[in-house]
């Protein structure tokens, strides 16, 4: 997609949905010694959301995970909207809009592999870190320069906030 027409796209979106491991993540899993499962967020993204936040586009994780670590960054995120154990994406991403009285295509969606493909497909932004699967690549309206949790989540919010002519930095009250 060329860039005047992702602008245009990017200009519509009201929310934010984000798939997490891989996306959130850089797709590594940690095991203490008694199996505590760990995860490694990106700060900047955090920040990303935030910003988002500010400027009055919703934020979703849509996760086929089911995990405490997760649903506690979420809430440090303040994250509005949580889908874990998604079997369906692309469902997932109808029912918001639905329940936001929004379009599909006021959604963009960040995801990197397989299972993300159909919401890729379906948001009106489908994107993807660089480090995604190929099928993924092939389908999504922007690839990120950023790995996932590595930037990637914050790479597309600039994005979406530059088009729409917000704000991406934070007041000096903040």
């Amino acid at each position: 997609m060329n860039e005047a027409n992702l602008c245009e796209k990017l200009k519509k979106i009201k929310l934010l949905a984000m798939d997490v491991d891989g996306t959130m993540t850089n797709s590594t899993v940690y095991y203490s010694k008694n199996g505590e499962e760990l995860k490694r967020f990106c700060i900047r993204d955090g920040m990303g959301i935030e910003l988002l936040r500010r400027e009055g586009i919703k934020t979703a994780i849509i996760t086929s995970e089911n995990s405490p670590i997760v649903t506690a960054r979420a809430n440090k995120l303040r994250i509005e909207h949580l889908f874990f154990g998604s079997r369906n994406k692309k469902r997932d991403i109808e029912q918001l809009a639905a329940q936001l009285e929004i379009g599909v295509d006021e959604i963009a969606f960040i995801g990197d592999d397989v299972n993300d493909l159909q919401a890729i497909q379906t948001a009106g932004i489908g994107a993807c870190p660089s480090d995604a699967n190929e099928s993924i690549k092939e389908n999504a309206d922007y690839i990120c320069d950023a790995k996932g949790g590595e930037g990637a989540i914050r790479e597309i919010i600039e994005k979406i906030l530059l088009s729409q002519k917000k704000s991406i930095s934070l007041p000096e009250s903040w």
